[in-house]
């Protein structure tokens, strides 16, 4: 079968290729019907090379198709050889000067804040790097593919629109010359030939929708019978479905699955079989039959061959016309208008309206290849970008209508071009003047919204999923309206004007449908059953917020517009309103002598709606005839005098009384919808359209009608007028035993409603209600944001609106009012408030919620106490009010407000007889002080003329009327003043006062001539210095008690100590003996006289090691024979020093681990949180874990932090992740026998010695297994034969610990070998101690790596719960001999010792190359003690430790001489002359005659002192303390001819030799280059790219499958990685497959933030001591510990698959 495969290929081929290319361009030439001889040439070639099987084969597809297809298009197109004629079109051309690149999903893109027209408009990294703006203020984000770099588009930038490269092709263009005239008359017509055909055929093959049978002109005369089951993409399915359904319906792998279910989500669709018509369509009912069952099925489709060869041609196609207009302007210009000419059948017949229209019926695959040729071609010129503008605009309603109901992503869609137009200004005007294009997106956008209610409001209750999921897409409209009204017309034409107003009536019409949606009764009685539908109101409010603020703008750029649509907008706003007043009856209410009319209305009864976008509008288009100042200039137009304010402060008002209802408790039964509707009303996403345009209604409403009337409406409706128009209300109120609630709702009213007049009055911030800028604006904001506490820049971003620009204008201001603090190490940096800003602070400010509030009270009090001044809060001064609100302020003056201060402060006076609070006094002094502050402002600010018609000092000095005569308000403000209940307002009544008096002052000296200060201050001095002399009296009285009380506590103390003495003793003895074990650490010795080894060895006397178990709290000492005491401690397995990570154990069953190799791949390291429990106690604790575990199990198959499985558990005491425990053992070899040495035998008899013993054991060995089958006499006849060394006996066994040490022992020893070798548990294994022996000595080289890279001394500062670590790891490993199969041990050491002198049994053994020295010295010396207990012929231990450690340092040596780098310098170019160097090179030339080298090596440096701790000296004491020479070479010298034996035999092994000859290599880690993935991640370990999160780089690990960086931590960190998520700019911890957290990236920006998913896109900088803090993490070994404590932290953490990543 294959060779019948490759014989039809190889046939094809011939005829294919002898098809010349240039015949047949001279044939269509020559050919009077050039469209029909192309299609003959298409229909006989295309279904020969494409689709000819099951599988793509892309690279024959595409050679063949250049060949016969492409080929001859060039030919005829050039008229002659295309490899010359496209590059002389080439040279003729001007190059653009527009860049125009396409970005692809997930490529940088950089915006420049201070230039950019608005924030679409984006650079791609190479045009970015070569302007100018990369100076600037940048935003850097990634791309969602299908945009294009704006680089070179003079109108998407204010500056510097073209970068360095682009610059030099914008000299010589003179403007808009017509691209043609560098183009020939005869390659015009036939490129215009072979366009037109061209580009309508793959228009035509595209758009085709039958099955079974070709376009007209394509069919052929032999018809094969194969069929395509083509499946095609949709955005309902997941990954898992379509893999599951494809395996099933044409039984493929798992792996094949994936590959299609790629492909189809990446191309958009995929054949899945290929066969004959019933063969196929059995796939396709499976298919069907299996995706239909909750949501509508997969789309498959039966296709005949012959049409997917020509569709894929046509793609084909259409990316080759996108190249070869690449060559010249001329032919783009030719296409643009093949494209755009309309056809035969009139409206909508061009080739471009076609694709257009048939593009939610296209796949992924075809979209995104005629988006770009729409992009290269249409978009980059400018003549035709025009022409398609308006097309698109002219089909505006229909494709949006197309995309709504088509499943694919935005991007994905035609649709998504607007952001290519709109954006355009230029393009913007013109569509809106030509073809209304505002009224087109606003009607559309109401078309889709069709669910009314009666009123004609919109309504979005209880909507279907599917119904949202229009919605959604509808939202997209609004995103066109705002790119639309991004940039603002400078010059308005009539036009213009005319066609602004237009689209400014449909946006009210929508307004309109919004004005009162969603409406709310309050619940009474029972709580709500369902919660009412109330996002979609908010989402398109938040939605439309920035559109209604740009409309604002635009209207206020033109005079004749504001005007006119503040008409339009009225007339709206009273068809609102009409039927208002109906059925609500009218009432009169009066106070104080005014009466006003009004309506029955209670929030708390009737329907009330949160949403009243036209009266919101109405409030800002009144700001902005204030600020324009055309309120003043053409008061005629303007219909001020029919505004009905009491119409137009209703329903702001009812939306305010229902937040403060809310507030009081009194709308709990309607649950959590309204609280969240409440929250989002306020807060800075919607406030600037929704609650600041309320106030400012209000504030409208005051300045145009009579105070009195307007405070008499507010009383009404804050269901307060009883309280206040009836005398002795609150009285009453308070005796009849009323509900409490009522009274605590009540008073909550009170409060809000004063401060809601705070607000109306204070709130002049807005430009055109106050005499202020923007500025000044953002300026306040932050000074009120800082005031709660100092604050990050994201922190401040987030509390400041932003403009539809994204900006906030807050780093103009910055500057002014904080000053920025840098971070450390973690954190972020902060900027905090001037001090000279907190004048402007005012406690009352709108912006803040009612925690805000109060933590910045409290925060403010502080200060001033802090500087020792008074805590009043006074209010600030404010600045003057716009002459068009100027009357506003009379409120604070009016009777009314004046009866309710009086009412209120009556009631603190008598505070007993009344319901009153506090916070109402707080805010009435508030009122107080702000009219104080603003007659103060009218007299300063007093010219001669003006009499102060602001006379609220007065007023509060008159009593009231005759029949109650209640004192006047200052009366009752001095009688509070010495009224002990009120401490807390003290300083602010103080204040009060104080202003008053400068304000009578102020009146008298302009009324009369000056008054000198006097009495006034005198009394307020004398009352000041009274109180302070009181407060001092009482401080010193309070200190006397305070001493009197301590001297009798010290008194009893003392007795009853005398009476306890015996107890105390105990105790003081307790802490002497603890503080001792502190010390223990520290050597009492000084550290130059200690001596580890050899004859000078220091004796450090033992202290007793008093340790408490953290579970049971009972003391106990550390001994041989006690129960055990354990440390909690977590066993890993390593790569952090690791030189080769691609080495991978094979079979851990059969691995044999003796000899570490140099280069570390893999350790297994142990680390402990330091903690210590009984061993018991441990033991009962993990039993409890586990089968707590096992109930959670069956309850959620949730992953927690831990693995039980594994025998992983938390420390009891500090939740640190530990999988084992290592025994506390008192230091070994207590039975210390220290002899002199002088009798000891040196280095070459100790080794006969060994050598023999060794001898003797191998022997021993032998006759073991040979006594099994013989009988005992002959073996004791054999055994008296052999010659047993002096003193040695081979029968002798120790026993040192406790049952329950060993216990520990085996736990710890087990747990290490099955963790480091990945291996079952088995505690029999010989490797068990070689395992221990190999994590003991991986530790120590690991924490020697972190004290070298810190500079810190060797003997350093190791942090406590290190260094207990290491002193327990290391007594454990010297101790674990005791439980092993003392002959193993015996066995391995032989092995360890025969590396080093060989002896004849040592099998194949390593050579020295390929042996770790230190891992070599630490097994050597551990497992020595098992053949020294056999040994009593009085050598001491110290002796074999001290010849161990001299003969290891020499192979080590030798080992650094074979393997320095050489560089070939002679013999005599240095002259040795110290005697060190003498000494080495005479070693390096007996090297040399055995190894056959001679090069002279620069190695004195490596022998001469290491600079080890901190400089050379530490260097001698390091080796006094090893009792090591100082000149290393003296112990070759010393044993010379033991040693020369030895260096010989070591270099004599081949594999040495192979090396010195450079056959072996060391081997890299290899860097994989990253393709274009979505999640490009990199390890931070050892620098590879990886692909993560997608189905295309999974890989099967253990049978799961799991992600590229999961797998990647097995090789590279056996299980841990560290990963940086580049787009992300996050990092990744890896342990495992369940186990990841993310952790704070390196890269900091300009404030000291970090930035995870480059949400804000500030410029980032890599800082070092971050980065460093994450390698000390690695070096550390903490990853896996910081996981933990991330994934206890955070819950949400347990949930993520982290093996997917």
């Amino acid at each position: 079968m294959a060779s019948d495969l490759e014989t039809e290929v190889q046939a094809i081929d011939k005829s294919l290729l002898e098809c010349s290319a240039e015949e047949v361009a001279v044939k269509w030439l020559q050919a009077t019907d050039l469209p029909k001889e192309v299609y003959l040439h298409l229909a006989y070639y295309v279904p020969k090379i494409y689709c000819r099987g099951p599988n793509p084969a892309p690279q024959s597809e595409d050679m063949l198709a250049q060949h016969v297809l492409l080929g001859p298009m060039e030919w005829y197109l050039c008229g002659e050889d295309p490899a010359f004629g496209f590059p002389k079109l080439e040279q003729a051309n001007k190059p653009s000067h527009l860049c125009g690149r396409v970005f692809k999903v997930g490529e940088p893109t950089y915006s420049c804040r201070d230039c950019a027209v608005d924030p679409t408009c984006v650079l791609c990294m190479e045009c970015f790097l070569g302007s100018i703006h990369r100076e600037h203020r940048y935003r850097m984000t990634t791309s969602g593919g299908g945009g294009f770099c704006d680089c070179g588009d003079t109108e998407a930038w204010k500056e510097s629109p073209y970068c360095q490269k682009h610059e030099l092709n914008t000299a010589e263009t003179a403007e808009e010359e017509d691209p043609l005239v560098h183009l020939s008359e005869d390659m015009i017509a036939r490129a215009y030939n072979i366009f037109a055909i061209m580009f309508q055929y793959a228009v035509d093959i595209l758009t085709w929708e039958k099955e079974n049978e070709l376009p007209p002109g394509l069919e052929t005369v032999e018809k094969s019978d194969t069929y395509y089951c083509m499946l095609f993409n949709d955005e309902v399915h997941t990954y898992e479905q379509v893999i599951y359904t494809l395996q099933k319906a044409v039984n493929c792998t798992q792996k094949e699955a994936i590959g299609f279910a790629t492909t189809v989500d990446r191309d958009g669709r995929r054949s899945v079989r290929y066969g004959d018509f019933q063969y196929c369509d059995q796939a396709k009912s499976v298919i069907v039959r299996n995706t239909s069952r909750q949501t509508k099925p997969l789309k498959v489709q039966v296709m005949h061959s012959s049409i997917v060869a020509h569709q894929s041609f046509g793609l084909k196609l259409l990316t080759w016309l996108g190249n070869v207009i690449g060559y010249s302007d001329g032919l783009r210009r030719i296409l643009c208008q093949v494209g755009l000419q309309e056809g035969p059948d009139g409206e909508n017949s061009s080739l471009v309206d076609k694709l257009m229209l048939s593009d939610s019926k296209l796949w992924k695959g075809a979209r995104s290849v005629y988006h770009q040729l729409f992009m290269s071609s249409l978009l980059m010129d400018l003549k035709y970008k025009k022409l398609f503008a308006i097309r698109f605009t002219r089909n505006y309603e229909r494709l949006q209508s197309d995309y709504v109901k088509d499943d694919h992503d935005r991007e994905f869609s035609i649709a998504d071009l607007s952001v290519q137009i709109f954006t355009v200004p230029s393009l913007a005007r013109m569509l809106i003047t030509e073809e209304n294009l505002m009224t087109t997106i606003i009607k559309t956008f109401m078309d889709h919204l069709r669910h009314r209610d009666i009123q004609g409001r919109f309504q979005f209750e209880r909507y279907t999923a599917l119904q949202a999921f229009k919605f959604r897409r509808v939202q997209n409209l609004i995103l066109d309206l705002k790119y639309v009204l991004i940039s603002k017309p400078a010059d308005w034409t009539n036009d213009l004007r005319q066609k602004f107003l237009e689209g400014f009536d449909a946006f009210l019409e929508l307004l309109k449908c919004m004005q009162g949606m969603d409406p709310i009764t309050r619940q009474v009685g029972q709580h709500i059953e369902m919660e009412p539908e109330w996002e979609a109101a908010f989402t398109l409010q938040m939605k439309l917020t920035q559109v209604i603020s740009m409309m604002q703008d635009w209207c206020a750029l033109d005079e004749k517009v504001l005007i006119e649509a503040y008409k339009k907008c009225l007339t709206v706003l009273m068809q609102c309103h009409s039927g208002f007043t109906d059925g609500e009856q009218p009432i009169v209410l009066g106070i104080c002598g005014h009466s006003v009319e009004t309506i029955r209305y209670c929030v708390s009864q009737e329907k009330v709606s949160i949403h009243l976008p036209v009266s919101r509008l109405l409030a800002g288009l009144h700001v902005s005839l204030s600020k324009s100042e055309v309120a003043y200039k053409f008061p005629e137009f303007l219909p001020l005098s029919e505004l009905s304010p009491p119409l137009l402060i209703e329903h702001p008002l009812r939306c305010l009384v229902l937040c403060a209802q809310v507030h009081a408790g009194m709308w709990r039964r309607n649950g959590f919808s309204l609280v969240n509707q409440i929250y989002y009303y306020h807060n800075v996403k919607c406030r600037r359209e929704m609650f600041d345009k309320d106030i400012i209604m209000l504030q409208t409403g005051v300045s145009m009608m009579d105070p009195n009337h307007f405070l008499m409406i507010m009383l009404s409706r804050f269901e307060l007028y009883q309280i206040f128009s009836t005398p002795d209300y609150g009285k009453r109120f308070n005796t009849e035993n009323t509900n409490k609630d009522v009274v605590q709702q009540n008073n909550t009213l009170i409060e809000e409603m004063l401060y809601l007049i705070i607000m109306i009055v204070g709130e002049r911030f807005s430009p055109g209600v106050g005499q202020v800028n923007a500025t000044d604006e953002i300026k306040r904001e932050i000074i009120h944001q800082l005031s709660i506490r100092p604050m990050a820049h994201s922190e401040l971003v987030k509390a400041l609106p932003e403009d539809e620009n994204k900006e906030t204008g807050m780093e103009s201001v910055i500057e002014a009012v904080a000053c920025f603090k840098k971070p450390g190490l973690t954190g972020r940096g902060l900027y905090e408030l001037k001090p000279e800003c907190t004048k402007d602070f005012n406690l009352y400010f709108y912006h803040f919620s009612r925690a805000e509030q109060s933590k910045a009270e409290e925060a403010q009090r502080k200060l001033k106490r802090q500087n020792r001044e008074d805590t009043a809060l006074p209010p600030p001064v404010l600045p003057p009010l716009s002459p068009l609100f100027a009357s506003l302020i009379n409120i604070l003056q009016s009777d009314v407000m004046l009866c309710i201060m009086g009412i209120i402060l009556q009631w603190a006076v008598e505070h007993n007889s009344y319901a009153w609070s506090e916070s109402m006094l707080q805010r009435v002094l508030h009122l107080i002080g702000m009219a104080l502050q603003e007659e103060k402002q009218h007299l300063e600010n007093l010219s001669e003329e003006n009499v102060v018609t602001f006379t609220f000092t007065q007023k509060i000095s008159r009593p009231g009327e005759a029949p109650s005569n209640s004192p006047s308000i200052l009366a009752m403000l001095e009688t509070l003043q010495n009224a002990p209940h009120l401490e807390v307002h003290k300083d602010m009544i103080r204040w009060i006062l104080k202003t008053f008096n400068a304000i009578k002052k102020l009146r008298e000296s302009s009324s009369t001539s000056p008054v000198p200060e006097t009495e006034g201050n005198i009394i307020e001095e004398g009352s000041r210095d009274k109180d302070k002399a009181e407060r001092k009296r009482k401080a010193e009285i309070a200190r006397l008690r305070r001493e009197k009380i301590m001297a009798q506590m010290s008194e009893m103390q003392r007795h009853f100590i005398d009476e306890n003495k015996e107890l105390f003793q105990q105790t003081l003895e307790e802490l002497a003996t603890s503080t001792s074990r502190v010390l223990d650490n520290s050597p009492t010795v000084s550290d130059t006289k200690l001596t580890a080894l050899g004859p000078k060895q220091t004796k450090v006397t033992e202290r007793r090691q008093v340790v408490t178990c953290i579970l049971c709290q009972e003391e106990q000492e550390v001994k041989v024979d006690s129960r055990a005491m354990v440390l909690a401690a977590f066993v890993q397995r390593s790569t952090v020093l690791s030189k080769n990570r691609n080495k991978v154990i094979q079979d851990p069953e059969k691995y044999d681990p003796l000899f570490m190799h140099p280069e570390l791949s893999c350790g297994t390291h142990t680390g402990s949180c330091g903690h210590i429990m009984h061993a018991h106690c441990w033991q009962r604790y993990f039993d409890a874990v586990q089968a707590k575990e096992q109930r959670r199990q069956q309850r959620l198959r949730v992953h927690t932090s831990y693995d039980v499985e594994n025998g992983e558990f938390l420390c009891p005491l500090c939740e640190c992740l530990s999988n084992t425990v290592i025994p506390l053992l008192p230091p070994p070899r207590g039975s210390f026998n220290r002899l002199d040495f002088s009798d000891q035998p040196n280095l070459a008899q100790w080794i006969r010695t060994i050598s023999q013993q060794i001898k003797a054991l191998y022997i021993l060995r032998d006759e073991e297994t040979a006594s099994k089958s013989e009988d005992l006499i002959l073996y004791i006849l054999k055994y008296g034969n052999i010659i047993l060394p002096k003193g040695f006996r081979p029968d002798f066994q120790p026993n040192l610990y406790s049952e329950s040490i060993k216990e520990m022992l085996t736990t710890f020893g087990t747990a290490t070998y099955k963790i480091g070798l990945k291996v079952h548990p088995n505690e029999e294994d010989p490797r068990v101690p070689i395992m221990c022996w190999g994590s003991c000595a991986y530790t120590i080289q690991t924490i020697e790596r972190i004290l070298a890279d810190e500079d810190k001394p060797l003997f350093g500062h190791l942090p406590c719960r290190q260094d207990d670590c290491l002193t327990s790891l290391t007594r454990f490993a010297a101790a674990h001999w005791t439980i092993s199969p003392l002959s193993s041990v015996q066995g391995h050491f032989c092995r360890l010792f025969a590396s080093l002198v060989p002896n004849e049994k040592s099998g194949n053994l390593p050579c020295i190359l390929d042996i770790d020295m230190f891992h070599l010295l630490v097994s050597l010396v551990l497992s020595f003690p098992a053949i020294y207990c056999q040994d009593f012929s009085g050598v001491s231990l110290g002796t074999g430790d001290l010849h161990i450690f001299h003969l290891v340092t020499m192979a080590h040596i030798v080992q650094i001489l074979l393997t320095s780098s050489t560089e070939e310098n002679g013999m005599d170019q240095e002259n040795p002359n110290g005697e060190e160097e003498v000494a080495v090179l005479t070693l390096y030339k007996f090297l040399c005659q055995h190894t056959g080298r001679y090069t002279y090596i620069t190695i004195v440096s490596l022998l001469l002192p290491p600079p080890i701790l901190t400089g050379a000296s530490q260097f001698k004491h390091l080796c006094s303390y090893l009792s090591l020479p100082n000149n290393l070479i003296c112990l070759f010298q010393e044993n010379g001819k033991i040693m020369n034996t030895l260096v010989e035999s070591w270099c004599s092994d081949n594999e040495v030799k192979r090396y010195l000859e450079g056959k072996r290599q060391a081997i890299r880690c290899p860097k994989s280059g990253g393709d274009k993935s979505r999640a490009p991640t990199l390890c931070l370990v050892c620098g590879t790219m990886l692909c993560s999160q997608s189905y295309c780089c999974q890989t099967e690990l253990e049978g799961e499958d799991v992600g590229a960086c999961t797998a990647h931590t097995y090789v590279c960190g056996s299980g841990v990685g560290i990963f940086l998520r580049v787009r992300e700019c996050q990092v990744l911890f890896l342990a495992g497959k369940t186990k990841g957290c993310f952790y704070a990236p390196p890269y900091l920006d300009d404030y000291g933030e970090t930035d995870q998913g480059l949400r804000r896109g500030n410029p980032l900088h890599l800082c070092k001591e971050r980065f460093k803090k994450i390698q000390k993490l690695w070096q550390q070994h903490s990853i896996t510990e910081e996981i933990g404590h991330a994934q206890e932290a955070n819950q949400t953490l347990v949930g993520i698959d982290w093996q997917h990543l």
